[in-house]
């Protein structure tokens, strides 16, 4: 899966000096990391989905997730301070561009009326985040297995310093951005 870190130096790095009129190879933005976060709301009726969304994140990632614990206690959601909420995965240098390949490549044209991802989830400082509806986009996730769907957050985290950059890296990446 070096295809898309050898992309990004043979095809993006140039292109984006070019645009943007960079005097040094260290100002062309890069991707730093990529999270992964499964939220789980239904962990206090059902204590294995724990186990069962772990299991789904290391088969798609291929690294173990950290389980993420509740900061606040909510009345409301019925959530304590302390309590597992979920879980996630935080992606660097070669499983980050694997994934990155996979996502957009194998997983994203099996998305149902697929038309391509908002270019509205930036956050002003050049970090991109996504919604995924269902885990069963990944080949490695097999539908007989699954106790139920579950959606996932997954976050670009790059050094871009504006969104314009951050698009424009992530397209040139292969991300399939609406027209």
């Amino acid at each position: 899966m070096e295809k898309l870190r050898e992309q990004y130096e043979k095809e993006a790095i140039p292109a984006l000096m070019k645009k943007f009129n960079y005097k040094s190879i260290m100002e062309v933005p890069k991707l730093e990391k990529i999270v992964i976060n499964i939220g789980l709301g239904d962990i206090r009726d059902n204590p294995k989905a724990l186990d069962n969304a772990m299991n789904d994140l290391s088969l798609i990632t291929g690294q173990r997730p950290i389980i993420t614990k509740a900061r606040k206690s909510i009345a409301a959601f019925k959530i304590r301070e302390g309590a597992n909420v979920g879980c996630k995965v935080t992606l660097r240098k070669e499983k980050m561009y694997e994934f990155a390949y996979k996502l957009f490549n194998v997983a994203m044209p099996r998305i149902r009326d697929f038309r391509g991802v908002s270019d509205t989830s930036f956050d002003g400082k050049g970090n991109y985040s996504m919604g995924i509806k269902e885990q069963l986009i990944f080949p490695e996730i097999e539908y007989d297995k699954i106790d139920k769907l579950r959606g996932m957050d997954i976050i670009f985290v790059t050094t871009a310093k504006s969104n314009e950059e951050a698009k424009e890296l992530l397209t040139l990446l292969g991300m399939p951005f609406k027209n």
